[in-house]
C-alpha cells in the first residue's frame, strides 16, 4: 500500500508492539529501517519492519530522558546522569560516553555526522565533541538557569540552549566566549533551528511559541494555544513548521524571508479528535503523522487537508512518534509502553 493508497482508501497498515515501560522517544537508523525505542525502565529496544524485534540493551539506571541519532549510532541521556552511546549489532556495542553524578541528562544533541555531541544537565549544558574532534573533558557551558532544550544548527556549528529568559547561542568550537543571547521573557522548552539555518523557534510553557530571525534577531511571536506545545516538526524545506497543542495539528508558514510575521497559522487534520500530542513530518512529502491524546494516530496530507486514521485510540496518549530517513516507514509509540512500526511501499511516479 503506497501512502497515496492509504490517504485515499483509510488503510492500516503494521505490527504492534506492547512493552513493560512507557516510550519516551523513538529514533531510525540513518542507513536501514532499524527503530529505537527508548523506555521509561531504561531499556532501548530495537524493532524491525514486518513484525520482528532485533534485541536491545538495558542503557540506563533509571527513565532514558532524551534521545538523538547520528548515522547508525544512538545517543542517549538518562536520570542515572549517564550519557551513553548505543552502536546495534556490533560487539560491545553500548558504551557511557559520559557521567555526571546526582545529575539527570535531560536533553541530547547530535549532528547527523555525530561530529558534534552536546548534552545538557541542569543548568549546564555540555560540549563532548566539536565539527569532528572529541574533547578531552565535556566543556561546560553555564546558564542563569535549567536548560530545557538544545538544538545544533544544520552546519553543526553552532549550539542552541532554551532556558527561562530565552535563548542563548554558543560556538561549538569555541573554548572560551560569551555566548549570543536571544531574549524573550518566559519559559523556552523546546528549541530548533530551521533546516536553512535562518531561523530559531521556541516552544513556551504558557502555551504559544516564540522565534528569531537570526539575521536582525526580529521577533515572531505564534501564541493562541489551548494546551502546551510538546511536539514540533519541520515539513520538507522548512516551508512549514507543524506542532501538536490543539485540537488539531498548527501549521506555522515559513516560506518566505519574513517566516510567519504578520501571518496566520493554518489548521489541518481530522476534525473531532482528542488533542495533539505529538507530531512529524514526513522527510519528502507534505505528509504530517499526529499521534493522539486518546492514543489514536492520523496521517494527513497537507494539499487536500485529507486523513487516514492509522490507529485507533484506545485510552493512553502518543508520546513519540518518528519516520525513517526514506520516508517508508513510521514507528508510534505511547505512555501505556505500546509501539508500533508502520511500513509503506514506494510511492509511484
Amino acid at each position: 500500500m503506497t501512502l497515496d493508497t492509504l490517504i485515499e482508501d483509510l488503510g492500516t497498515p503494521g505490527v504492534t508492539f506492547r512493552f513493560d515501560a512507557y516510550v519516551t522517544a523513538i529514533a531510525f537508523a540513518a542507513t536501514r529501517p532499524l527503530a529505537a525505542v527508548a523506555l521509561g525502565d531504561g531499556a532501548l529496544r530495537f524493532l524491525q519492519p514486518f513484525g520482528s524485534e532485533a534485541g536491545g540493551v538495558k542503557a540506563h539506571d533509571g527513565a532514558i530522558l532524551s534521545m538523538a541519532v547520528a548515522g547508525d549510532d544512538f545517543y542517549t541521556g538518562g536520570d542515572d546522569g549517564q550519557l551513553v552511546r548505543v552502536r546495534p549489532g556490533d560487539e560491545g556495542a553500548m558504551g557511557v560516553l559520559a557521567q555526571f553524578k546526582g545529575k539527570w541528562i535531560d536533553q541530547v544533541a547530535v549532528d547527523g555526522a555525530g561530529g558534534t555531541l552536546a548534552c545538557s544537565a541542569g543548568k549546564d549544558a555540555f560540549i563532548l565533541a566539536a565539527e569532528g574532534k572529541p574533547l578531552s573533558e565535556p566543556r561546560r557551558l553555564a546558564h542563569g538557569s535549567t536548560v530545557a532544550g538544545l538544538a545544533l544548527d544544520p552546519k553543526g556549528k553552532r549550539l542552541a540552549a532554551a532556558h527561562y529568559g530565552g535563548v542563548s547561542l554558543w560556538w561549538v568550537k569555541a573554548e572560551s566566549q560569551t555566548p549570543m543571547p536571544l531574549s524573550w521573557k518566559g519559559s523556552h522548552q523546546i528549541v530548533t533551528w530551521s533546516p536553512k539555518g535562518d531561523f530559531l523557534v521556541t516552544t513556551m510553557q504558557e502555551g504559544a511559541l516564540h522565534g528569531w530571525r537570526l539575521a536582525d534577531k526580529a521577533h515572531m511571536r505564534m501564541p493562541g494555544y489551548p494546551g502546551k506545545v510538546k511536539s514540533i516538526s519541520w515539513l520538507p524545506k522548512g516551508r512549514f513548521l507543524a506542532t501538536s497543542g490543539a485540537d488539531r495539528i498548527v501549521l506555522w508558514p515559513f516560506d518566505g524571508k519574513n517566516g510567519p510575521m504578520g501571518r496566520e497559522a493554518g489548521l489541518i487534520g481530522p476534525e473531532g479528535a482528542a488533542p495533539v500530542c505529538f507530531v512529524a513530518a514526513h522527510p519528502a512529502r507534505d505528509l504530517i503523522a499526529s499521534g493522539h491524546g486518546d492514543g489514536s494516530v492520523f496521517l494527513s496530507r497537507l494539499q487536500d487537508d485529507r486523513s487516514a486514521l492509522l490507529r485507533r485510540g484506545q485510552g493512553a496518549a502518543i508520546t513519540a512518534l518518528a519516520w525513517s530517513h526514506d520516508g517508508q516507514h513510521l514507528a508510534a509509540g505511547g505512555e501505556d509502553g505500546f509501539a508500533a512500526l508502520l511500513s509503506f511501499e514506494a510511492a509511484k511516479t
